[in-house]
């Protein structure tokens, strides 16, 4: 099914495809009970600088519509050191008082516990005396009419300005399987000598760690980052190779990507913290020693630094894979039964029988469509929110998970790995007794959209979902014949990860500086 980590980060950061921005109908404002929440982000800003752009991601306990929310952002502890001003498109904001801003929103917004993000944007800037090793306060709080309002603080350091840069894209060309190595390039194109580096990064499932190092984190089989002491001055480059493995379930032909992010260690901590806050693990260090630069140093920052130009920080790979891999997906089907009256629970999905994990990350899309039609006799009372209701010219995609249609149209995630099982629950209400009252369970269906359509084997794209089956005529998986009940369980790897560091990052503020001056747009999940 489409798991809630994934849906968090997909719909709060506004990477998701069309079926993730399409919600329940919330409840409005009003509805006892519901609370509010807010996160900020600890951020760090070079002295002298442009600042950055930021807002809270805010949340709900409940789905619910807001009338006249409200954000109000107190730094009277950061006095002197800088000023928050309203950016394009924040809703109205004034400044009752110095040292606070205040923002109101005079439309409706949709709030959830997936929280969003992206809404009342405000321009951080370091004032003239701001200093590096200055930080403050920065207390915001969240309100609405009818709910209950939430507070949280935030650190603002104020840092010396440094420009790391990584180095230019490679192409590379490995077979499922294969060892490879990049390099992994660390450049100081500014004026002021950085005191030490670290590297996010954004890698596809595909690309797995060929050592697990010391100062670098892994979770799992897979690398999230590394940490450098080295001391880069102007004008000097740093650089390593490091090893990679490309996976045996890798799809071929096709091709992989790997991006990286250098930021300064007090950045680092920034976003590592935020990538706390959102659930997305942050590793663990390997066994295998140190990943070394050219040039070591046992310098270390004794104060802030914040890099004023993070356009450039950003480097990759893109690996041509040869061979051929492919992916056969087979629906999942299911036999219950029941007396009239009673309500029989139904599981339904996709499944994935390799011998390629499918990895569709980088465009945002489902790896595939599953149809459910409802059998004869029956009703679907309860349906999985992953759903939409099949209605006369397509899908209502404003009331997924609404019960009594006919058929529907489910998403399962943007990656199934080899042996894994995507599902959904239908609770159907049984009407009438019908013997071998038969639904179909349809993958792969054709329409004018993007995704996955190279699957080897459609023939098992259907299978049956059968209720009160007579004996012979059971549900299952792999086409219209029978199976083993299909309710095959959630394996595989954890989609927790596809997400991807680099949309973490954007939806941090990261790269959202005022020099860079990124398109931002207004989330909703």
């Amino acid at each position: 099914m489409l798991t809630h980590s994934t849906r968090r980060w997909l719909a709060g950061l506004g990477v998701a495809g069309a079926f993730v921005a399409a919600s329940a109908t919330p409840a409005l404002a009003g509805t006892p009970g519901v609370a509010l929440g807010l996160y900020l982000s600890d951020s760090t800003i070079a002295a002298g600088s442009e600042g950055l752009i930021d807002s809270p991601i805010l949340y709900a306990s409940e789905p619910v519509v807001l009338h006249n929310a409200t954000v109000r952002y107190d730094y009277r502890d950061l006095t002197g050191k800088v000023t928050l001003t309203s950016d394009v498109g924040s809703g109205d904001c004034d400044s009752p008082e110095a040292g606070v801003l205040v923002c109101q929103d005079p439309f409706e917004i949709g709030v959830d516990e997936l929280g969003i993000g992206g809404l009342f944007n405000v321009a951080i800037v370091p004032t003239a005396e701001a200093k590096d090793g200055d930080v403050g306060d920065l207390k915001v709080t969240f309100s609405a009419e009818g709910a209950t309002s939430a507070s949280q603080t935030a650190k603002v350091k104020i840092g010396e300005g440094v420009d790391l840069a990584g180095g230019p894209e490679v192409n590379l060309t490995a077979a499922p399987g294969d060892a490879f190595s990049a390099p992994l390039v660390l450049a100081n194109v500014g004026q002021t000598t950085a005191k030490g580096a670290a590297v996010f990064f954004d890698h596809d499932y595909s690309i797995r760690p060929g050592k697990h190092y010391s100062n670098c984190n892994y979770e799992g089989d897979r690398l999230i980052s590394c940490q450098f002491t080295d001391t880069v001055a102007p004008g000097e480059t740093f650089t390593a190779s490091v090893p990679y493995v490309l996976g045996k379930d890798t799809y071929a032909p096709g091709n992989e990507h790997g991006y990286h992010d250098w930021m300064t260690p007090s950045e680092f901590d920034d976003f590592t913290a935020y990538l706390k806050h959102v659930g997305y693990p942050t590793g663990k260090p390997g066994t295998d020693g140190a990943l070394t630069l050219t040039k070591k140093s046992s310098l270390k920052a004794n104060s802030f630094q914040a890099d004023t130009d993070p356009t450039n920080n950003w480097s990759g790979m893109e690996i041509k894979v040869t061979g051929k891999n492919g992916v056969d997906l087979a629906a999942v089907g299911d036999s219950v039964t029941g007396k009239a009256g009673e309500i029989a629970r139904a599981t339904v999905g996709v499944h994935n029988n390799g011998p390629a994990a499918l990895d569709l990350g980088r465009i945002g899309d489902p790896v595939t469509k599953i149809d459910v039609t409802v059998p004869t006799g029956t009703t679907a009372v309860k349906v999985s929110d992953a759903c939409l209701p099949a209605i006369k010219d397509g899908y209502d995609w404003e009331h997924p998970g609404k019960p009594g249609a006919k058929a529907y149209r489910c998403y399962p995630d943007i990656f199934i790995g080899v042996g894994e099982s995507q599902t959904v629950e239908f609770g159907l209400r049984i009407d009438k007794v019908i013997p071998n009252a038969t639904g179909a369970v349809v993958i792969n269906a054709k329409c004018e959209c993007s995704g996955f359509d190279a699957d080897t084997n459609p023939a098992n794209d259907k299978a049956k979902l059968v209720v009160n089956a007579a004996a012979g005529n059971g549900g299952g998986s792999g086409g219209e014949g029978g199976g083993d009940g299909g309710t095959l369980p959630i394996t595989g790897s954890s989609t927790g990860l596809i997400a991807g560091i680099g949309v973490l990052l954007l939806a941090a503020g990261f790269g959202g500086y005022v020099v860079a001056r990124r398109r931002r747009t207004r989330f909703v999940a």
